[in-house]
């Protein structure tokens, strides 16, 4: 079997974010770029002894600042830089390289960067050869994969409509090159031949769309394009990635070491992946549990029979932590404060995203993190995860006090951890 299957594992599962994100905090510090890497390595060491499961980093590309001046800017009110990881295989080595049992991820490589599917593949290959040259290593490397969230990262790279028609259907057909490209990534890392003539093919109908209004721009477009006498049924949109017989090198790099998982909440294209390799798939921290629930469902089905039966740790829940367990504080106290230092950070968010602090956003995202003492973590945890859950817990969103993330941390894995374990014991 191409993947090895995993062995049981703990009721739940604790992993951790790390953002790398320049930008300023809720006080307007902006620590320069060695500080940030300096910051990131001593989170992953103090990550690594304390036992949490995969390390995800954050990767980007380009500079957001930038692209502000851009005519079309994606994030025209961030300041400062979104990410600095952008060689996600580099700082994955030397991540390796630093700890010794932590796992490492990508959220996420986007394939339609930095080259595209083919280079991207070939890097990931590159980077498990390297990484399993030593006979005993265990540790598996997780690509999480994406469009990319941030479109002007792959316009550099071609990724933008080439005539009208692709202009009125893009919101919907970035997502249909994606599953173009996710399908070049996958079939060339599986160690396949692959040529253009057998990967995905875009043809769009209604049901890509979200309404009809929207269907209807795309049809009177291609109507204006193609001098077409009457409205189609489907339009047939050309490949992006053409290309004849290749196949990526190095060949026999150990793939029981990746795990590969898909930045995506499109169900067509969780299906579609899966029909290739075992590829899981992520959740934001936003996301409702009722889309939750239906992804279970729906990958409990499509799953790929190589990566064997479905559980629950197989998407991570991507978490907000604001734990206050500091010294000298009362329970109340810690409380109170986490509380403000959770509304400071999600409004410097919302602020940097939109230019505007919304507060029914800063309150919608702040009902789906975890805040508050050890206790009020502890019970959070209980009410709104499954015991079977893996938790993404980010703790570094939008602070740059290192020490205090270390500390945050620690208090999460030596005292909340452990309190949910027991309390899961008792019912």
């Amino acid at each position: 079997m191409w993947f090895q299957l995993e062995g049981l594992v703990p009721p739940m599962e604790h992993d951790i974010f790390f953002s790398i994100s320049q930008t300023p905090d809720s006080t307007g510090l902006i620590p320069s770029e060695q500080d940030m890497f300096a910051n990131y390595f001593q989170q992953l060491e103090c990550a690594d002894a304390l036992g949490f499961g995969v390390g995800w980093i954050a990767q980007a590309h380009l500079s957001t600042e930038i692209q502000k001046s851009n005519s079309k800017p994606v994030v025209p009110h961030w300041v400062g830089e979104v990410g600095l990881c952008t060689d996600f295989p580099q700082l994955a080595m030397e991540s390796f390289r630093r700890t010794q049992s932590i796992e490492i991820g990508s959220a996420v490589v986007s394939i339609l960067a930095s080259g595209g599917p083919i280079a991207q593949a070939e890097r990931i290959a590159n980077t498990l050869q390297l990484h399993g040259l030593n006979p005993n290593e265990k540790r598996k490397l997780h690509v999480g994969f994406s469009a990319g969230r941030f479109e002007f990262m792959a316009r550099p790279y071609g990724i933008v409509p080439r005539n009208s028609i692709e202009e009125a259907a893009w919101p919907a057909l970035r997502g249909q090159v994606f599953m173009e490209a996710g399908d070049i990534f996958l079939r060339l890392l599986r160690g396949d031949v692959v040529n253009s003539e057998m990967t995905h093919s875009t043809v769009l109908r209604r049901n890509n769309f979200r309404s009809d209004e929207d269907w209807e721009k795309v049809q009177h477009a291609a109507i204006e394009f193609e001098n077409l006498e009457s409205a189609p049924d489907e339009i047939e949109i050309p490949k992006r990635y053409v290309f004849e017989d290749l196949k990526i090198i190095p060949q026999h790099f150990r793939r029981e070491l990746l795990v590969m998982v898909a930045g995506t909440h499109d169900p067509k294209a969780q299906v579609f992946l899966n029909t290739i390799l075992p590829v899981k798939v992520f959740n934001l921290s936003i996301t409702k549990p009722e889309v939750i629930d239906a992804t279970h469902d729906r990958m409990r089905e499509a799953f790929h029979p190589a990566g064997g039966a479905w559980k629950r740790s197989d998407m991570p829940r991507t978490s907000f932590v604001f734990l206050n367990a500091e010294e000298g504080l009362s329970p109340e106290q810690q409380s109170e404060s986490a509380k403000k230092e959770a509304e400071a950070a999600l409004g410097a968010y919302w602020n940097a995203l939109e230019g505007t602090i919304d507060p029914s956003k800063v309150e919608n995202a702040a009902q789906n993190a975890l805040i508050g003492n050890i206790e009020e973590v502890t019970q959070q945890i209980l009410e709104r995860f499954h015991p079977e859950d893996r938790i993404m817990a980010w703790f570094d969103f939008f602070n740059h006090d290192s020490d205090r993330v270390c500390r945050d941390m620690t208090a999460y894995m030596k005292h909340v951890v452990p309190r949910v374990e027991e309390l899961l014991e008792s019912r």
